[in-house]
């Protein structure tokens, strides 16, 4: 998926933030979901806020009707189902990215209409030495199963040694046994250890290790209530094929 961002909410906003963005959803993204959905140029909405968040039960339920976590009389359940239906009925898409205790990114994708100019293409800004082959080695740290292995399978394909972790404290271990020369990591996972503890604690045993986020939540959410400092390296969810293998080599070859 590629995005260029031509709006954003206030940058006072404390709890809330919108942004939005065009965006092209490639075929290899598309071809990974569960519900039909074409590839092509598309509007992103993005809503973030740093609330208590959900889990993965509550996540996984979201969309149900008539599924609330509310007190009775206090809501129906039909909220998030009404907005899924519209945005099916438009052959959008909706991902919700959530933790517990972290906070809830909505992502509404709707097709965009072009007009008259021909369709639009994709940036490629990205060059065309994407696929080059690599032959370092990376640590992939994710918790989504889905999300961990489309990764990894992008970037054995690269040519890349890939080691898996699910979580922040099995990456530790990962580093304790094998040489890294990047780490690949989510912002924000469950249990003790996220992204940025990850980082700082990789860091101080093995200076020198290049790091790169991705996160599902937008990138001023995660940078106005502290997971990362402005200036750090991320992609964000979902990425394509080509964003990847870009963002990737860009990192490995940086002189840091």
């Amino acid at each position: 998926m590629q995005c260029n961002r031509i709006g954003c909410a206030d940058r006072r906003l404390i709890k809330k933030q919108a942004e939005t963005a065009n965006c092209y959803l490639d075929e290899t993204y598309v071809g990974g979901l569960a519900e039909p959905v074409a590839h092509g140029q598309y509007v992103l909405m993005a809503v973030a806020d740093m609330g208590v968040g959900m889990d993965r039960d509550t996540l996984e339920k979201a969309f149900e009707p008539f599924f609330t976590t509310k007190d009775v009389s206090m809501g129906t359940g039909l909220g998030l189902s009404q907005v899924y239906g519209f945005i099916r009925q438009s052959a959008g898409h909706v991902k919700i990215y959530s933790e517990a205790g972290e906070g809830t990114t909505v992502k509404i994708y709707l097709p965009r209409h072009i007009g008259d100019h021909g369709a639009a293409r994709p940036d490629d800004t990205e060059g065309e030495a994407v696929r080059a082959i690599g032959i370092e080695t990376i640590l992939v740290v994710e918790d989504d199963d889905a999300l961990r292995a489309y990764t990894t399978e992008i970037l054995r394909e690269l040519g890349y040694f890939v080691v898996e972790a699910a979580s922040g404290s099995a990456a530790l271990e990962s580093l304790a046994k094998h040489w890294v020369d990047l780490l690949f990591t989510d912002v924000v996972m469950p249990g003790g250890v996220n992204g940025r503890r990850l980082s700082d604690e990789a860091l101080r045993r093995w200076p020198g290790l290049k790091v790169l986020f991705t996160t599902g939540y937008t990138r001023n959410a995660i940078v106005h209530h502290g997971p990362l400092d402005p200036g750090i390296h991320l992609i964000g969810k979902p990425f394509s094929f080509q964003q990847l293998a870009a963002r990737v080599r860009s990192r490995l070859d940086a002189a840091d």
